[in-house]
């Protein structure tokens, strides 16, 4: 399915970051950052042109191809790893931040995931957070076409047990993020630390 949908000339999301992770990537300690489900690398290329030493992981390989383009044209070394997230082991203490954006997931999968990023930060490392809510549905304007896929603070406050919220909360804001993400969006956004 992403293989398809990146198969297109034009980066479908745009070039250019996340606009919550623009505004707040201060918030991750320098050093290494793991961004999962990065797509065609907009978000990874951004750290790596702030100094992080970044690692992305995508499922699409078609995304891949793009997000390293992407890379080179910006003059920066990103690692990428074609991997399903479901099967990819984010290790323990290994990250002093991971990013998290739009990387919707069947719950099962998501839960799994989320454990392993709180295992997986370091000490003091922290997590960057968006997505969307079951709210999206109703206004149409990109994001998964079930709630199910979707994410609540609720949900995060039970799966990312052990991390310290700096900021959880719910809202709409315009997301407009290339072709795919282009209107009022309803969404979660989280920063969040671990400390033992």
């Amino acid at each position: 399915m992403w293989d398809e949908r990146y198969a297109t000339e034009h980066y479908i999301y745009g070039t250019q970051p996340n606009v919550f992770l623009e505004q707040n990537f201060t918030q991750l300690p320098r050093g290494k950052v793991l961004c999962l489900a990065d797509g065609e690398g907009r978000n990874s290329v951004f750290l790596a042109k702030q100094g992080y030493k970044v690692t992305a992981v995508d499922a699409s390989t078609v995304g891949i191809e793009k997000a390293k383009k992407l890379a080179q044209d910006n003059n920066v070394d990103v690692k990428y790893i074609h991997a399903d997230l479901a099967r990819y082991p984010l290790g323990t203490e290994q990250w002093d931040g991971i990013v998290s954006i739009f990387c919707h997931l069947p719950e099962k999968v998501r839960t799994e995931l989320h454990a392993q990023v709180v295992q997986g930060l370091k000490n003091g490392g922290v997590l960057l957070l968006e997505a969307y809510t079951p709210e999206q549905l109703k206004h149409g304007t990109g994001g998964p076409p079930t709630a199910e896929l979707t994410m609540s603070a609720d949900i995060l406050k039970q799966e990312l047990h052990g991390l310290q919220f700096s900021l959880l909360q719910e809202l709409e804001r315009d997301v407009v993020e290339g072709s795919h993400h282009t209107g009022l969006g309803a969404v979660v956004q989280a920063i969040a630390s671990k400390k033992n």
